[in-house]
């Protein structure tokens, strides 16, 4: 199965955005070539740019809080598990504190780094790496795998409070939804949403073998979802038979 995922908001997509980072980086990094190690660095980069956002990390704190809040009024609900409860509360607690700890804007502490800023100055610009632009960073990549894979977890480190609280808030997004099975006649599935209710996530899950991506589309009220097929050009084209999959919603 192939799961797609489509945010409702720009709090969300910047969300996603950032743990598809981090997970990149968190595979580059174990890799041990230098061309790996380049492209985790580049990852790197990427993360502190999407976190620059000036009101990101007051966001995710206010979400933090948000959910302690929330979660705090079941306390002593005998339909809730006492123990799961205190477990994601304190889960939440933890990334609260990690990330309100963290001087200023996530990756911040960087920033004071001239080597890297050097390196990140030139990466955006095609061959600008090269070892005649940048000697130093060219020795760094004939070091030892795990030398370099040191650096890089030094570095990653001091985003780690940021990829926790993002893990935190979007496994509670994510725990939300039920999903369910639907059909898409003719290749189209609608859904009206129920008034009052806002969703801030939708999750789809094709089967591999059907080759069929999803085209989705949404506001408060209505989901619409077109499923396409790719031709023998990659060109997207509507895929008119009837078919099923697998819908979550999540608030």
């Amino acid at each position: 199965m192939i799961l797609y995922e489509h945010p409702f908001n720009e709090s969300i997509r910047t969300m996603l955005r950032l743990e598809h980072l981090f997970e990149r980086l968190q595979v580059l990094i174990e890799r041990d070539t230098a061309m790996d190690h380049h492209h985790a660095i580049a990852a790197l980069f990427e993360i502190m740019d999407v976190a620059a956002r000036a009101d990101l990390k007051s966001d995710l704190l206010k979400e933090l809080e948000r959910h302690k809040t929330q979660l705090s009024q079941y306390r002593g609900n005998p339909a809730i598990a006492e123990a799961t409860l205190e477990g994601v509360i304190g889960s939440l607690e933890r990334a609260y504190q990690a990330l309100n700890a963290l001087p200023g804007k996530a990756g911040q502490q960087l920033t004071s780094n001239e080597w890297l800023m050097s390196i990140r100055s030139r990466i955006s610009i095609p061959g600008g790496t090269c070892e005649f632009d940048l000697p130093a960073y060219y020795a760094w990549q004939h070091e030892d795998g795990e030398y370099r894979r040191a650096d890089l977890r030094r570095w990653a480190a001091t985003l780690t409070p940021l990829a926790e609280a993002l893990e935190a808030l979007l496994q509670l997004l994510r725990d939300s939804g039920h999903p369910h099975m639907v059909v898409a006649s003719g290749g189209l599935y609608q859904q009206s949403l129920q008034p009052g209710r806002v969703f801030q996530l939708l999750r789809v899950r094709l089967p591999v073998a059907a080759r069929l991506v999803p085209e989705i589309s949404g506001h408060r009220l209505l989901v619409s979802i077109r499923l396409m097929r790719a031709d023998a050009e990659g060109r997207l084209r509507p895929a008119n038979e009837d078919a099923s999959f697998e819908l979550t919603l999540c608030s």
